[in-house]
Order: structure tokens, then C-alpha cells, then sequence
């Protein structure tokens, strides 16, 4: 519709499928109108993907997104560590190609042991996220409009 001129994607996930949350990512990425994103309250997970999917995007300053690897309970199936492996590497791609992380930074994030309890992976909160290069901004909805409007 030439009478759209760009889109704001409001995100607050926990997360959820990996493979739905990939594609979801993928189309928002490939939209040719401007698209700005901003995570409000959160987006963990595959939500790091979709929050960095757009040509632009925000975080509130107490809002937090969850970097970890993938994970699940595989016993003695050397295929299914396999696609997951696969899996991980897909998901790391889009983030540095839709991000200013690095691999390097991405991975160390993702195997901090010191942020979760019981868990890997590493919670940014607001400005944290843009200090690593996941988020280009600390912003809320006014912000994000702003540069919608530019």
C-alpha cells in the first residue's frame, strides 16, 4: 500500500518457537517499507531476532532482552544435537547481519554462566543492549516514531 510509509513493531515476548520466530523475524527483515521496533517490557529469546529484524531499532530503558543458546534435553541423539547446532548458527547469522554484534560478543552472551541462575545466557536490561551493538538505541514509543516519521 503506497499510502503505508513504514511500521512499528512493538515487541514484549518471552519467546516461543524458534522456527516461527525465525520466519517472523526473516519477513519483518525483508518488509521494503522503513520499519522501526521497540521492546517494551521484553524480548527474550527468539524475541533478540525479531527486536533486531527492523532498519532501526529501540528499547525502553527498563525493558530486557534474554540472549541464550538454544537449548533442550537431547539423550544420546547425535542428530538432533546436530539441527540444533544448525539451528544456533542460523539464528546467530540474522542477529549479526541485523545488528552491530559481533560473533564473538553474541557467543559470549550467550554462554555467560554469571547472569541466570540456573540457566546460560546473559540479561541485558535497556542501555546494556545497546553498549553490546544488539540495539541501536534506548528509546520509548516518542522516540520511535520520531525516527519512523524521518
Amino acid at each position: 500500500d503506497p499510502e503505508i510509509k513504514g511500521i512499528l513493531i512493538i515487541l514484549n515476548t518471552v519467546g516461543g518457537d524458534v522456527e516461527a520466530g525465525l520466519a517472523m523475524a526473516e519477513l519483518i527483515n525483508s518488509i521494503s517499507k522503513k520499519v522501526v521496533t521497540l521492546v517494551l517490557g521484553g524480548s527474550h529469546s527468539i524475541g533478540v531476532p525479531l527486536a533486531t529484524a527492523g532498519d532501526y531499532s529501540f528499547i525502553a530503558p527498563s525493558a530486557t532482552m534474554i540472549v541464550h543458546p538454544i537449548r533442550t534435553n537431547v539423550i544420546g541423539v547425535n542428530e538432533t544435537f546436530e539441527y540444533f547446532k544448525k539451528m544456533q548458527e542460523r539464528i546467530n547469522e540474522f542477529i549479526t547481519r541485523t545488528s552491530n554484534i559481533s560473533e564473538e560478543e553474541l557467543t559470549r552472551l550467550m554462554h555467560a554462566k554469571d547472569e541466570l541462575v540456573s540457566d546460560v545466557g546473559s540479561v541485558l536490561i535497556g542501555k546494556e543492549a545497546v553498549d553490546c551493538g544488539l540495539i541501536n538505541e534506548v528509546g520509548g514509543l516518542k522516540e520511535s516514531l520520531t525516527k519512523l516519521k524521518e
